[in-house]
């Protein structure tokens, strides 16, 4: 991944953690309003169980999934979640509309053209539904005065223009990335003198933490799934399977003191070698299936790598760590 396309994931990623801490600020206030000052049963209930799917869920999935995903998934769900609030005040305001206008914005800073375009029927074909729905079914809702109408639809107005603000603001963040990448060379490092900072301890705190994190979860990939059997197994493989882009995982590795991925996955691999020393019985069993079943192709490379790793020859490790007694 280019420098450019890093700082753009970086931005896009920011926007996202302050467009959910915005969220469910919003969806707290709205569920105060209607559990204190606005008398409905139903509505406290269905804001705050939002707020916290909301949390949770983006919490758990911010890290295990892309960015593009996450945003899909955000653009469809939540004009559905506010589906019931749209039928709830369809009577008495067509302000509950505004929550629906960000989304074409989400999209065109995410997605392409065409998504765009898409995500714009689909939010069409929701007021088109809801259009109908409210004409031809007879719903039970609350009623709500004209004084309470006009004191949510105000909060919801100025909700709804700091979300836009975000979006706009992060859109053109992104705009200036994209602008500086295709500069000349020379024009582009008079910028980046001007534009270079230092990192603040609080920056360097936060990226030691994601390192930390993103290396428990390829341990625990490579521990749990035990990937480094597989011979073909190599750093896109991991990726692939962990769906985080490659970069950042060479960078986990190196931040945990490994010079390169492959000296880390040898690790594994010898780790894995001493440990079948120590269960297997060499008169019943071949010296290649236990380099073969750590994932080696071939014995030069297993005798290679194993005396780069551990200092002496496996037969040599053999005979000074002798096997146990093993029962028959």
């Amino acid at each position: 991944m280019s420098k450019k396309n890093e700082h753009i994931e970086k931005l896009k990623h920011e926007l996202m953690d302050r467009y959910i801490i915005l969220m469910i600020i919003i969806l707290g206030i709205y569920a105060v309003i209607f559990t204190f000052y606005i008398d409905d049963k139903v509505m406290p209930w269905y804001l705050t169980g939002g707020l916290l799917f909301l949390g949770y869920s983006y919490s758990i999935m911010r890290r295990r999934f892309s960015t593009g995903l996450l945003v899909h998934l955000y653009l469809i769900l939540a004009p559905l979640y506010n589906f019931y609030i749209m039928l709830a005040f369809w009577d008495n305001s067509v302000a509950s509309f505004c929550w629906l206008l960000p989304v074409p914005l989400g999209a065109y800073i995410f997605f392409t053209k065409k998504e765009v375009l898409l995500y714009t029927f689909y939010i069409i074909l929701i007021i088109l539904i809801g259009y109908f729905l409210a004409n031809n079914v007879a719903f039970n809702f609350p009623k709500h005065t004209q004084k309470e109408i006009i004191f949510t639809d105000t909060i919801l107005i100025i909700s709804n223009i700091l979300v836009v603000t975000l979006l706009i603001n992060y859109n053109d963040k992104i705009k200036k990335v994209e602008i500086l990448s295709q500069l000349p060379q020379s024009q582009k490092t008079e910028r980046e003198k001007i534009t270079i900072t230092k990192p603040t301890p609080e920056d360097l705190e936060a990226d030691n933490e994601n390192m930390e994190n993103l290396f428990d979860k390829i341990e625990e990939s490579m521990t749990r799934n035990m990937l480094f059997k597989d011979v073909n197994f190599n750093l896109s493989s991991l990726s692939v399977a962990m769906n985080v882009n490659s970069t950042y995982i060479s960078k986990a590795i190196r931040y945990k003191g490994y010079p390169n991925f492959n000296n880390y996955l040898n690790v594994y691999r010898i780790n894995y070698v001493k440990k079948l020393f120590t269960e297997i019985d060499f008169q019943k069993t071949t010296l290649m299936y236990v380099y073969t079943e750590a994932g080696f192709s071939n014995q030069s490379t297993f005798n290679r790598v194993f005396k780069q790793i551990e200092g002496i020859t496996p037969s040599e490790y053999v005979q000074k760590n002798p096997q146990p007694e093993i029962d028959v």
